[in-house]
């Protein structure tokens, strides 16, 4: 894998763009939901360090992400190959 197949979450944590769902924006009582959900099934990765989470990329394998970045910023990331 190349360091490009990798897009930022902020705080040096990276994931793979290949395996990107969906970018959601939280807030929502649904959205609560499925965080509890995925908290309880361990499938839940917190990369924010402490700042406020604004937005959740959930991967192809169930695994959701929290990234302190907006949903605009990480979709952008996605979209650029360098």
């Amino acid at each position: 894998m190349k360091m490009s197949d990798f897009i930022s979450l902020g705080f040096d944590n990276f994931v793979d763009r290949k395996r990107i769902v969906a970018v959601l924006k939280p807030g929502s009582s649904p959205m609560r939901k499925l965080k509890e959900l995925k908290k309880k099934e361990g499938l839940l990765v917190d990369a924010t360090s402490g700042k406020p989470t604004r937005s959740f990329i959930l991967l192809d394998n169930g695994v959701l992400f929290l990234s302190s970045h907006l949903p605009e910023t990480i979709i952008e990331r996605i979209g650029n190959e360098n």
